[in-house]
C-alpha cells in the first residue's frame, strides 16, 4: 500500500460517521431478571453481614468469605 493510498483511506475513515455510536443509540439493552435464589441470597446476606463486620463497619478477617457461606446456607434453608 502506498503512502497516498494509506492517507486517503485514513481520511475516509476519519470523516465517516461512526457506526458504533449510531448502533448504541438504537439498541436498548435489557437487564437480566434476577432469579428467585439470587433474591433470597441477597436478603440473607444483608441479614448476616453484621455478624462479620467490626464496629467501624469494615470486614473482619475472612469475614466476607464467612458471611457469604452463612448467607448461602441461610438462603438454602429458607
Amino acid at each position: 500500500m502506498s503512502l497516498e493510498e494509506y492517507e486517503a483511506m485514513r481520511a475516509m475513515i476519519m470523516n465517516a460517521p461512526s457506526t458504533l455510536s449510531s448502533l448504541s443509540e438504537d439498541v436498548v439493552v435489557k437487564k437480566r431478571k434476577a432469579s428467585a435464589y439470587s433474591k433470597k441470597y441477597g436478603r440473607a446476606f444483608k441479614q448476616v453481614q453484621g455478624k462479620y463486620k467490626t464496629k467501624s463497619g469494615s470486614w473482619m478477617k475472612d469475614g466476607f468469605k464467612r458471611a457469604q457461606k452463612a448467607a448461602h446456607a441461610l438462603a438454602k434453608k429458607k
